[in-house]
């Protein structure tokens, strides 16, 4: 089978690229697989991190593909669908994050769906920081999906909302595993400058207000000298009021903060070095994070929101909390390193997941649900 896909690859960064990198490995296995690429993402100046782009001591997986699609040059649009179309794709997959690549994408994917199916792989379809014209925009970009596969059940009753006719199925976010080994957990402490000995509480990932990094730095002001958190990743706005709630922390000094992009490379210490990761969200559908803590055997603590009780609590990985206090958040720390059998228990439950949670089983149950639509 001839597939295509068309979305972000190398050498844009992030966890987009990362999944569609590793989607592109396993399918050309057995398919011969084209990756279509933008040649501009975003525009500059809508982008609110430091930059698209990995650089050069990254150690991401560089897929070679043809950078044609210019979200902000509609001429583009026209250009990028008449090149896929003459590779003659069997199979056309997309990704869809976030309402403004709704007209581009919507575009080619309309022309692409009147030659050869389009199945779109939907991390949000209704944004956590929602704006007005979402709901108009994510609607014209689903009509031209002939079927969508979405991650967790929260996407995909947000879906059904909007296009309540859409063929579509659940398959679960996948392990990222390129971000090789565990480390020896003192070379990662050492590696990050902590101090041994201390309960370790991770916060990775972009920073951004839905992902309520101040509601577990007021969990964390409450919680004793033996613990430890750990923050590392690239605020996407003003980190000013997260840094007040640090500087009223007394002993601030247990609170290490890595305020950047964490490349591929640098991954496996962050987690190596943390007994648990705590992730207390506002809203949200699915975590790529969650993805990353399989990897590497960490267990969880997650509000109850969107997908993450039924990627977490479902599974027996880790703790699910309802609601999003830091009250409630700071308990559920507590009750988690108390309960060192409980702890075991998750890391063994997280095993069993990872041997469920292949790329091959991912890319099996797609090209499946593409069969039958």
């Amino acid at each position: 089978m001839k597939i295509a896909i068309l979305s972000c690859f190398y050498p844009y960064r992030g966890g987009i690229s990362q999944f569609n990198a590793c989607l592109f490995e396993e399918l050309g296995k057995h398919h011969t697989v084209k990756a279509f690429n933008f040649s501009r993402q975003y525009p500059d100046f809508l982008f609110p991190g430091k930059t698209q782009y990995v650089t050069e001591d990254d150690n991401a997986v560089p897929v070679a593909s043809e950078r044609l699609l210019d979200t902000a040059n509609p001429f583009s649009y026209g250009r990028t669908a008449r090149a896929i179309l003459d590779w003659k794709p069997d199979l056309v997959i997309t990704r869809y994050w976030m309402s403004y690549f709704a007209p581009s994408l919507g575009y080619v994917t309309r022309r692409l769906r009147k030659h050869c199916k389009v199945i779109s792989v939907l991390d949000n379809v209704v944004p956590h920081e929602q704006r007005f014209f979402d709901t108009p925009l994510t609607k014209y970009f689903l009509t031209g999906s002939t079927g969508c596969v979405a991650m967790c059940r929260a996407v995909a009753d947000d879906l059904l909302k909007l296009r309540p006719d859409a063929p579509y199925t659940i398959i679960q976010h996948p392990l990222y595993t390129h971000f090789g080994e565990k480390m020896q957990r003192g070379a990662a402490e050492k590696a990050l400058g902590l101090e041994s000995g201390k309960r370790n509480i991770l916060f990775f990932g972009l920073i951004r207000e839905y992902k309520g990094l101040d509601i577990l730095l007021e969990a964390f002001a409450g919680l004793g000298k033996e613990y430890q958190l750990i923050i590392a990743g690239e605020p996407y706005g003003p980190f000013d009021k997260y840094q007040r709630i640090i500087d009223s922390i007394e002993d601030n000094g247990r609170i290490h903060t890595f305020l950047r992009y964490i490349r591929d490379s640098e991954v496996s210490a962050y987690f190596s070095a943390a007994d648990v990761v705590v992730l207390p969200y506002r809203s949200a559908t699915q975590s790529g994070i969650s993805s990353v803590s399989y990897h590497f055997e960490v267990p969880m603590i997650v509000t109850d929101a969107g997908g993450l009780k039924e990627t977490i609590g479902d599974r027996g990985t880790g703790i699910v909390v309802h609601g999003c206090s830091p009250d409630i958040v700071r308990e559920a720390v507590g009750d988690f390193f108390a309960d060192p059998a409980a702890r075991q228990e998750f890391i063994v439950n997280i095993r069993k997941e990872k041997e469920r949670l292949s790329w091959k089983e991912f890319c099996r149950r797609l090209l499946e649900f593409s069969e039958k639509i």
